[in-house]
């Protein structure tokens, strides 16, 4: 089987700014990774390489085995890939629920959530369904942004800083959320400052550092391999 995501010497730049300098990882089917590093590592620029939203690239990008790093973001997205980022993208004029219905389906239309299932694990949207977007809580807005790129039929997800700056008790949400979407099968790439959030969740860490991987780390590894991520993390 064809790894869901592999990464080899990937480059990319924002302009005249070279920000990844090679960076090589692999996810496999129904994993969860989380990418590590400090601010201005290269961890937000990788996942935005993956949907081709950064300026020049090159390396190698395969999703589910196929070569993505000459395509279009459009093409991108119907191998299968959403990108949920750091600023969530809430329309203030729409209800949470038409929110919700936004975003197109992918081809494959049998792979969306649907309405009640994502209602299911969100409670919080199924009450606020007929509120407009602004009204949300911070919490309920990181809800809304990650349960509509489920409703487009992506299996692999990519998650930027979902945790940041919300309440412990939003936090546990949303670490259930991601147990139960690994087990129904959704494979997962997370960037994330929160590393007692994203520690038990995890099957893979890729340290990341000047726009390089600097340290991979199995989970059963991690506690052995704590004092090298305090060092190059401050953990």
């Amino acid at each position: 089987m064809a790894a869901a995501l592999e990464i080899a010497g990937l480059q990319a730049w924002y302009g005249e700014s070279h920000i990844l300098h090679g960076i090589n990882l692999t996810v496999n089917p129904g994993e969860v990774v989380t990418l590590l590093g400090r601010n201005g590592s290269g961890r937000t620029t990788t996942l935005r390489a993956i949907m081709g939203l950064t300026g020049k690239r090159t390396g190698s990008i395969k999703i589910n085995g196929v070569e993505s790093i000459g395509l279009p973001t459009h093409k991108i997205a119907h191998l299968g890939l959403a990108y949920c980022p750091e600023e969530r993208g809430i329309f203030a004029s729409l209800s949470t629920e038409e929110n919700l219905m936004l975003p197109p389906m992918l081809a494959d239309r049998s792979a969306a959530m649907p309405v009640q299932e994502i209602y299911e694990m969100f409670p919080n949207l199924l009450e606020r369904r007929n509120s407009p977007g602004t009204r949300l809580s911070g919490g309920e807005q990181q809800m809304l942004a990650v349960a509509r790129i489920l409703r487009t039929g992506a299996r692999l997800l990519l998650l930027d800083e979902i945790s940041e700056g919300l309440a412990p008790v939003i936090v546990q949400s949303l670490a259930r959320m991601i147990t139960t979407l690994r087990q129904k099968g959704y494979t997962i790439v997370m960037v994330e400052q929160n590393f007692r959030f994203a520690a038990p969740l995890a099957d893979r860490f890729y340290v990341i550092e000047h726009g390089q991987v600097v340290e991979t780390i199995a989970a059963q590894d991690l506690n052995a391999k704590m004092p090298v991520l305090t060092e190059l993390l401050g953990v």
